[in-house]
């Protein structure tokens, strides 16, 4: 799954798993299960954690690795939020040969920029309990106030549009080149980020097969 902050990608990447029966990973479900596995790459990823800092390709290619091992990939998988460099993608390439597993697919969610500020700048969050709102799609059933917890929501700073903007400038930079280099291998599949909720099973099985 490729897709910038606020395309939807999370959404999809559930859907699909729920279409083929087939488990999402992404990058954080993997390290945290390392932690708590006290695997040998865990206990290492879990000292950068700790401090803040991010933990390096070696150990993220590394638990990658374990988690292709384990036996509910053996009937698909959906990858989110890895690989996201060249470094990583090499990595990848190398395990999944190693385990004679083949992409079949690199979903691309296509969206503007505008639509994608529009998105993220409805979002209000509870400091408290953490739930994620939104004015339009799915707004508090009192204004300003957390359904759960009754604490006032917030605009986070990272949802501000200038921010925003930052964000999907260094997700370009850095996805570009994953995009070309799958777009090279006849991989790329790409999905209109605006189809509606209630169509987009359908969208997905249609693209998918």
């Amino acid at each position: 799954m490729l897709g910038p902050p606020g395309s939807g990608k999370g959404t999809r990447a559930h859907i699909i798993s729920e279409l083929y029966g087939i488990p999402v990973i992404t990058t954080g479900d993997m390290l945290r299960g390392a932690v708590r596995e006290e695997t040998d790459y865990g206990k290492t990823a879990k000292n950068y954690m700790d401090r803040g800092d991010l933990v390096p390709n070696d150990i993220v290619n590394g638990i990658v690795r374990q988690r292709f091992e384990k036996d509910d990939v053996k009937d698909g998988f959906i990858l989110d939020g890895y690989p996201r460099s060249a470094n990583q993608a090499d990595a990848l390439d190398e395990i999944l040969k190693d385990l004679n597993i083949k992409l079949t697919h690199v979903l691309s969610v296509v969206l503007s920029d505008e639509v994608i500020v529009e998105r993220l700048s409805q979002r209000r969050s509870c400091p408290q309990c953490s739930k994620i709102y939104h004015l339009v799609a799915k707004p508090p059933k009192k204004n300003g106030l957390c359904d759960d917890c009754g604490s006032r929501l917030i605009l986070r700073d990272d949802d501000k549009a200038d921010v925003i903007l930052h964000r999907l400038d260094v997700y370009r930079q850095n996805t570009q080149a994953l995009l070309d280099r799958y777009e090279k291998q006849g991989l790329i599949v790409e999905t209109d980020g605006e189809v509606p909720m209630d169509g987009l099973k359908t969208h997905l099985k249609e693209l998918l097969g």
